[in-house]
């Protein structure tokens, strides 16, 4: 049954404070975009909705529902990537599933982020995220463009890192991208992004079995 009523909230709890190399200025810009979306997600559905319930399904409902796709990753993709920014976080360890997941595909932690940097360097606004591949236990980097366009499906994200202007400009300028990728490293909360990592791994493994 589809419930009606439901509304997203802002996840204030994610919201990062006293990052290293991002300013508190930036993340309050940027923190309102997120909550942008998530109002726009809520006013999409419910005019869907509306929509629905007459059985009104022509151009407005198809042109409504694009939309949605838009806002929603973007509300889900600023989620992700707010989530995994913490202050004086420590470097991911040895030991950790994730690491050994990077050895094995892409032969270690600093070849991984070498490719990951570079994607996010490329020319164009959007996202690169690494995901985890259930169904072939498989970590890959991918580039999203427009929050709805690149996403692969059934993978789960890792790392999501926002590589829009809007996530560097006010402090790095506009030619800062590669000075805002290594701020971004500085503050990933890998013990949060083993956490996650070790969930998804955890859910392909049962599926498996």
């Amino acid at each position: 049954m589809t419930d009606m009523n439901h509304t997203y909230n802002a996840r204030t709890e994610i919201r990062p404070k006293a990052l290293a190399g991002i300013s508190e200025n930036l993340i309050a810009q940027h923190w309102a975009l997120y909550e942008g979306y998530v109002r726009n997600v809520n006013i999409l559905r419910e005019k869907l909705d509306a929509l629905s319930a007459k059985g009104d399904f022509g151009p407005e409902f198809a042109e409504l529902n694009r939309r949605l796709g838009f806002e929603f990753n973007g509300m889900a993709l600023h989620e992700r990537y707010f989530a995994v920014l913490k202050a004086d976080s420590a470097p991911l360890s040895e030991g950790a599933e994730l690491m050994k997941q990077l050895k094995k595909r892409f032969g270690g932690f600093d070849a991984w982020k070498k490719e990951f940097t570079a994607m996010g360097k490329m020319r164009g606004v959007g996202w690169v995220v690494l995901y985890y591949d259930p169904s072939a236990d498989v970590l890959t980097n991918h580039w999203i463009t427009m929050h709805e366009e690149g996403n692969p499906a059934g993978c789960v994200p890792v790392v999501t890192m926002d590589v829009w202007e809007h996530a560097y400009i006010l402090d790095q300028g506009a030619a800062g991208r590669g000075n805002y990728i290594e701020a971004f490293f500085k503050n990933v909360d890998w013990a949060k992004v083993e956490r996650d990592f070790k969930a998804a791994a955890g859910q392909s493994a049962s599926a498996a079995r």
